[in-house]
């Protein structure tokens, strides 16, 4: 019962912790109210912000409880003979998620790329002249000896 106990409050901590590195870039990079900005739309600003939480919390919740949010396997057992509806269904539900993650993606690399530029302003105001080439170089290493963990034990198929 104890050990249950810190499996359930380790995970949720950690589940925490990843969920507020995803707000924290998006703050960082200051996306939702550069969307705002561009579109003409301030007024509605609480709602997209409020739509990111509810995008990223839903994620998590597909993501981590896959085996009971599987929709299609319902259809299936209830409708067999409407079979050929849900794979067309299917189809266009992945086309617009397709669509969606990609201009979401685009659009955070694009924030991401921009952030780079304040790397330099930093640098200056914190005096910290020699050796930046090499932090970032530094950077760029752990992510590929993360990337290359990753893929070598092969915990994308765990998942």
């Amino acid at each position: 019962m104890v050990r249950t106990f810190f499996l359930i409050l380790i995970g949720t901590s950690y589940g925490l912790l990843a969920a507020a590195g995803v707000f924290t870039v998006f703050v960082a990079v200051g996306l939702v109210p550069r969307f705002a900005g561009k579109t003409h739309t301030a007024k509605h600003l609480l709602l997209y912000e409020e739509m990111v939480i509810f995008g990223t919390l839903t994620g998590c919740i597909l993501s981590v409880f896959s085996r009971y949010c599987q929709f299609g396997a319902w259809w299936q057992r209830t409708f067999p003979e409407r079979l050929s509806l849900l794979y067309g269904i299917g189809t266009f539900w992945q086309a617009v998620f397709g669509l969606f993650s990609g201009m979401f993606i685009g659009c955070l690399a694009l924030a991401i790329a921009e952030m780079l530029d304040s790397i330099p302003i930093l640098s200056r105001r914190i005096s910290f002249r020699h050796g930046l080439g090499l932090a970032v170089t530094s950077m760029a290493v752990g992510k590929l000896c993360g990337s290359l963990i990753y893929f070598y034990t092969e915990l994308h198929r765990t998942a």
